[in-house]
């Protein structure tokens, strides 16, 4: 696990469990999980939105309320590789892209992913009905069941409106607007489970709030609070930033546009967690339920004139999450500033079930004190049509190091020599919008001071390392 250290974080950053529920999540950054005692195994309820950012709270008072307001946000969570596919088989698997082998949207890569490694394997194996509705991984074949699932509704390629939808295994196109469709199918399951004793895993993943932003009719001209931009959108001066990061053109009207639509796109993913809440407030299960919501990754509003997500700042790689287990003993309305990722669901998940997985993980389990004082973003350069570098890139809580290299994927294997073509650092605690790339024509000796070397071969180190559980 990169950079974990011992140790819980002070005050409110630390997550408030009861001791009953500590001593049941024994070990999955160590140790060996035993199952949950004195407790039902909790049902999972996993949300996975499409490409929101931070900034989107207004629209989803029912999640910040019923969730963040009854358990834990995140406010310092990032996606590991801001792109759909990778990161959402980051959030099954509790891996990073390089360990699980989906590194970009389209074919042959969602083929890559070992689906023995995935959480609905792991928890199916363990006793749980498993179910998802909506989006499963970019580029899956519509015609093919997504492995480790009882049940399925699964949506490809992924729409708003008259798209093609795998439901249980008969392909047919559905005309009504796709949230709606996630949000009935996944009630419905829901009160297929009110008399089972069985626990279940249902992961919902609509396809708001991505690109065309296209609302619900009854939200398509719903008001939004004004917007006036930031200073990375209203950046000038972008000559510490790569080439093609000089190059883009996004306005803040443009920003603003997204921002609206994305806005209006995700009340419908408030309405639908909200009918998804009072389900179980009927069935009287919230208190056993594990639900956490999540974004794949962000996106920006014409930060550093970029109108898409993939680069490797803060508006394209961080992400809300939220997490509540009232049974678990989490605080009401606790925020829980450590670094946290994609990565580290899937082993929250199967810490709270007492499940125990055959393979390695890269993330951490969010029930557990301790804190880690660094995170891998990564992500690859696709042909030669794709804008920007390949990049990796180490964040802790008072910097960002950023590399960009040669490298791109071409018929799914890396070509290029791996060459460094740019070097960026970034001070969070005083330039959080990232604005002043510390290294570009920087006086000799601030390369030393930084220890741009040191930092460069331990990123590479990381790029490379996977410790085992208990190691």
């Amino acid at each position: 696990m990169i950079g974990r250290s011992a140790g819980a974080p002070v005050g409110r950053r630390t997550v408030l469990v009861a001791s009953a529920a500590t001593a049941a999540v024994a070990g999955l950054c160590g140790g060996s999980a035993r199952p949950v005692t004195g407790h039902r195994r909790p049902n999972v309820l996993l949300i996975v939105t499409d490409d929101q950012p931070l900034g989107t709270g207004w629209a989803i008072p029912a999640v910040r309320g019923l969730v963040g307001g009854h358990g834990v946000t995140y406010p310092r969570a990032y996606a590991t590789t801001p792109l759909c596919g990778p990161s959402r088989a980051s959030v099954l698997t509790g891996r990073y892209a390089h360990h699980h082998g989906v590194l970009q949207n389209g074919r042959p890569w969602p083929g890559r992913l070992d689906q023995r490694t995935t959480l609905p394997h792991h928890l199916r194996a363990a006793g749980y009905r498993t179910a998802m509705f909506g989006k499963y991984i970019n580029g899956w074949d519509v015609h093919q069941a997504p492995p480790g699932f009882d049940e399925f509704s699964l949506m490809q390629p992924p729409k708003y409106g008259d798209a093609s939808w795998n439901v249980n295994g008969t392909v047919a196109e559905h005309p009504a607007y796709t949230t709606s469709l996630v949000r009935d199918g996944a009630v419905d399951f829901l009160r297929r489970q009110r008399d089972s004793s069985r626990p279940w895993f249902l992961y919902v993943a609509p396809y708001a709030p991505h690109k065309p932003f296209t609302p619900e009719e009854r939200y398509a001209r719903l008001d939004v609070p004004p917007w006036e931009g930031n200073p990375a959108v209203d950046e000038d001066d972008r000559e510490g930033k790569p080439a093609y990061i000089r190059s883009a053109d996004a306005t803040e009207d443009e920003g603003r546009d997204i921002r609206r639509g994305q806005l209006r796109t995700l009340r419908s993913v408030d309405d639908m967690f909200r009918a998804l809440h009072h389900e179980l407030a009927e069935q009287g299960r919230l208190r056993d339920t594990l639900i956490i919501v999540v974004s794949d990754n962000g996106y920006c509003w014409g930060d550093y004139g970029w109108k898409a997500k993939s680069i490797p700042y803060g508006p394209s790689t961080r992400v809300p999450l939220f997490l509540s287990w009232p049974g678990g003993g989490f605080g009401r309305g606790v925020v829980d500033g450590r670094l946290v990722a994609n990565i580290d669901i899937a082993p929250t998940i199967l810490d709270a079930t007492g499940v125990r997985p055959l393979t390695p993980l890269d993330g951490r389990s969010l029930l557990r004190s301790g804190s880690r004082d660094r995170l891998l973003l990564e992500w690859w350069k696709q042909g030669d049509r794709q804008a920007g570098h390949s990049w990796a890139s180490t964040v802790t809580p008072d910097y960002q190091y950023i590399e960009h290299y040669d490298l791109r994927l071409r018929d799914g294997l890396l070509t290029g020599q791996g060459d460094i073509v740019h070097r960026e650092y970034y001070d969070l605690r005083g330039d959080h919008h990232q604005l002043r790339n510390l290294l570009h024509e920087a006086p000799p000796d601030l390369a030393d001071r930084l220890n741009v070397a040191w930092l460069s071969t331990r990123l590479a180190a990381d790029r490379g390392v996977l410790r085992p559980i208990g190691a």
